[in-house]
């Protein structure tokens, strides 16, 4: 991947407001996969103290797309067109991990894939949700 398209993702990223209240930062870019990694703040429990689910899908939807935008041309953008998650275990620890990646890239349509783990403390990883979903390119002015 070269540097102008790495840094059109990472400037991406950094204009959105919830990845920036998740704390969450990108780890590995690559063409056709992300990782996206957030501490499990205070703020993202639900009541039995694992992290909340869409905190799991908010950051599995961002890796999977911006592992899709790693594909597009200048000049492009990408939304969720629709996505699907798979809950496997409750996200209990200090970091989650997502790791999004494209399966199929097309004109009009990518088919992306993400997981997501939990980390505890003692660096031990759970998967704890599967994704699977479709991206649309979008033009950036709104089309």
């Amino acid at each position: 991947m070269h540097d102008a398209q790495r840094n059109r993702i990472l400037d991406s990223f950094a204009a959105q407001s919830l990845m920036s209240s998740c704390q969450a930062r990108i780890t590995d870019l690559a063409p056709g996969s992300c990782v996206i990694e957030a501490p499990l703040l205070p703020g993202m429990l639900q009541q039995h103290g694992a992290g909340h689910a869409g905190v799991t899908f908010a950051l599995g939807d961002t890796a999977a797309g911006y592992a899709a935008l790693s594909l597009m041309p200048e000049g492009r953008e990408v939304m969720t067109a629709e996505i699907k998650i798979n809950l496997l275990a409750p996200a209990f620890g200090e970091t989650l991990v997502a790791r999004g990646r494209v399966v199929k890239s097309g004109r009009r349509l990518s088919v992306v894939t993400a997981e997501v783990e939990a980390v505890a403390a003692d660096g031990a990883r759970k998967l704890i949700a599967v994704m699977q979903g479709t991206m649309v390119p979008v033009d950036p002015a709104g089309g």
